[in-house]
């Protein structure tokens, strides 16, 4: 498998302290804390490791504080029900004795139900089209380090954005993108794995669409983005070792808040998934203090 690949699964798997209690590690992507994605995948774990025959189809979570990268996260997890079809969980993410994130996650059996979906967006399949990190260097001369780290540090999935964003001279677009999505080697059957995995990768490219319409000067470091709160349903089963359509779209920003909607296709046009997000999205002046820590768009593409 590949390095990189692997040791995102590592990370994600936790270390069983107690019945209810995990320890997670930390990886930085490049970005000023704990990247979200990380939290929301480990969390999701550690629930997956307290139920049994059931399957994750929802999750709804808050990030407190900004995550250390250098101490360990301790996830604790109340098994708040366990019924005839359905299970709960809620976990409380935990570094120097404070919570950082709280989560609660819905699991169910397997069941027969009324199928209907949302019809998958006429775009480009991912044939053809750049990885994020192919960024000309011309570009990358003249935007920030942890930016520039971010852009070509390998990664466990390939991004190909459906219209690559231009970091130096950013246009104000609508508030939509498409992004296709797969792990960068293939990897074991097991569903929760991939729902790890998937609410993991589910932090990227989202909160940054809700800055689209205003040209924001990302090279210049000048913008504040941090995730406040998360939804993730899951549809039907998914394989992130397979292309993924993130189609993401922004209703509204006011009040220093983006709020963003995304859903995930198959190729085949299944709707797999759908998430939803609202984050923090400030432009600060040059004497900000957080603008030494800023780096630029949150997992943007």
């Amino acid at each position: 498998m590949h390095p990189v690949l692997s040791d995102l699964i590592e990370l994600l798997k936790l270390e069983r302290i107690e019945d209810n209690f995990f320890r997670g590690q930390s990886h930085d992507i490049g970005s000023a804390q704990v990247f979200g994605g990380q939290v929301l995948g480990q969390a999701l774990s550690a629930a997956h490791h307290t139920v049994a025959d059931r399957r994750a189809h929802s999750l709804h979570a808050y990030f407190l504080r900004r995550g250390d990268m250098h101490a360990p996260i301790i996830y604790e997890v109340d098994r708040s029900r366990d019924g005839g079809s359905f299970s709960v969980r809620r976990v409380v993410a935990i570094q120097h004795g404070r919570p950082i994130f709280n989560l609660a996650a819905s699991f169910q059996k397997p069941e027969d139900g009324l199928e209907h979906q949302a019809e998958m967006p006429d775009v480009p399949g991912p044939g053809g089209l750049q990885d994020l990190t192919e960024v000309p260097p011309e570009i990358l001369e003249n935007i920030p380090e942890k930016m520039r780290r971010y852009l070509t540090d390998k990664r466990p999935f390939e991004f190909r954005p459906v219209r690559p964003m231009n970091f130096l001279k950013p246009e104000k677009l609508p508030p939509a993108k498409h992004v296709w999505i797969k792990a960068v080697d293939s990897l074991p059957d097991e569903l929760s794995l991939h729902q790890n995995l998937l609410a993991y990768v589910s932090d990227y490219e989202l909160l940054g669409t809700s800055t689209l319409p205003h040209g924001l000067p990302f090279g210049q470091g000048r913008v504040q983005m941090a995730s406040l709160d998360h939804a993730l349903w899951f549809h039907r089963d998914v394989r992130v070792d397979e292309w993924l359509l993130y189609s993401l779209d922004s209703p509204s920003a006011s009040s220093a808040r983006g709020f963003a909607r995304g859903q995930f296709f198959t190729e085949d046009g299944r709707l797999v998934a759908s998430t939803a997000q609202e984050g923090l999205v400030r432009l600060l002046d040059e004497n900000h203090p957080a603008r030494s820590k800023s780096t630029g768009p949150k997992h943007q593409s």
